[in-house]
């Protein structure tokens, strides 16, 4: 697959019930070319649903594909979806887009992981979550929700077993004194609870400190004999400390004093203010694809002093894709979901490929089992190993043309 390839959208129908709905996806956005069955369950109950009452808002955090919101906007509710993902962001705008009929101000859909004020309170007859990969966050999607939803109003939350389906379950029970669980499939299940009260249940269970966006945690790390403070959130990549690979980057890349650096896929930002550092007074652009993420490099590069840092949310390169640099540093994902997806690492190679000048270099870590030197010796025509280790590699090239 082609970096063009994983840039091309695609929009299909897609059938919940007796009903059929636009949906948006390519490489990179969740269950590209599958069924998310979770999101499936809640369509389908959404689906059967009768029409709400004229103007009713729902609320869905961590909407994908946008599958979910836009059997709700066809149900008759007011979507507000979020999702950290940019990709999936981006691929619920587009679904809502091409719903039939659409009209200005029927639908809002952000780049972030939660809600807090965009969504009033009370203000949701309906709230979905899609359970993330932490605990943390299923804590925070589910005081989100509660917050957001009106007496009266319904909270589904959908995931696999072994994405914590069952501890969700208890939490969700906890909160609002009851959790039904409506359907189960795949190893997934679909739970139900209605808001009866406007206090929780239990408040303790969702006291989290994380659902204030202006907290982070503090982590303080030493790389290249260089100290420098993270912060970071949870759900962002390795959020209590600095991760193994990264590291081992830190310590071999080496930049000349001016160059211009790219950090794709820069998490809590530690390579990319490590490379102001070196750099001193050239340009260095830290992109990530996770809202948190973002949020967090910039305090990180702010806390460093790094005048030289710019941070941006983007989908791979495409926040900088008229823009060249002296060298690109990833630390790129190859996780989509519960599986290894090669397709963003392809992407991130043959996209540093383009954003490299001629003679500008990339440095790349990786898992030390990953296929990644046939993906560069295919962009660059050479792959150069910097560190062979019994974990993990350090492996790249130099961009003759």
């Amino acid at each position: 697959m082609s970096s063009s390839a994983y840039q091309t959208w695609q929009i299909g129908p897609a059938h919940v019930g007796d009903r059929s709905v636009p949906v948006a996806s390519k490489p990179g956005v969740m269950a590209h070319g599958s069924i998310d069955t979770p999101a499936m369950m809640m369509a389908e109950w959404i689906s059967a649903m009768d029409t709400p009452a004229a103007g009713a808002r729902s609320l869905h955090l961590a909407s994908g594909n946008g599958l979910v919101p836009a059997v709700a906007m066809a149900v008759g509710f007011a979507p507000d979806a979020f999702d950290r993902y940019k990709a999936n962001a981006e691929s619920t705008r587009r679904s809502l887009a091409a719903a039939p009929g659409v009209v200005a101000g029927a639908y809002a859909v952000h780049h972030e992981v939660l809600a807090n004020d965009l969504v009033p309170a009370t203000s949701c007859a309906l709230a979905t979550i899609r359970i993330p990969t932490d605990k943390h966050g299923v804590q925070q999607a589910v005081a989100e929700a509660f917050r957001a939803l009106a007496v009266g109003g319904v909270c589904l939350i959908a995931g696999a077993n072994d994405e914590g389906a069952k501890p969700a379950a208890k939490l969700l029970a906890q909160v609002f004194g009851h959790a039904r669980l409506d359907a189960q499939h795949s190893s997934c299940r679909l739970l139900v609870a209605t808001k009866l009260a406007e206090a929780p249940v239990d408040a303790s269970s969702i006291s989290s400190p994380w659902l204030d966006q202006h907290r982070f945690h503090e982590v303080p790390v030493t790389v290249a004999d260089d100290r420098i403070v993270l912060s970071t959130r949870p759900g962002v990549f390795s959020w209590e400390h600095l991760d193994e690979a990264s590291g081992i980057l830190g310590d071999i890349m080496r930049i000349a004093p001016g160059e211009s650096v790219l950090d794709l896929g820069c998490g809590s930002g530690v390579l990319g203010v490590l490379a102001a550092r070196q750099s001193r007074t050239g340009r260095v652009v830290l992109l990530d694809a996770d809202a948190d993420a973002v949020r967090c490099a910039r305090r990180t590069a702010t806390a460093a002093g790094c005048r030289n840092v710019e941070v941006r949310a983007s989908d791979v390169t495409d926040a900088v894709a008229d823009e060249v640099f002296d060298v690109v540093v990833s630390n790129p994902p190859f996780h989509l979901g519960k599986g290894t997806d090669l397709a963003i690492p392809r992407a991130f190679i043959e996209q540093a490929y383009a954003r490299l000048l001629p003679g500008g270099r990339l440095y790349l870590v990786a898992n030390r089992t990953l296929p990644y030197e046939s993906l560069i010796d295919e962009c660059f025509g050479e792959v150069r190993t910097a560190h062979d280790g019994r974990r993990f590699k350090v492996i790249g090239a130099v961009r003759r043309v």
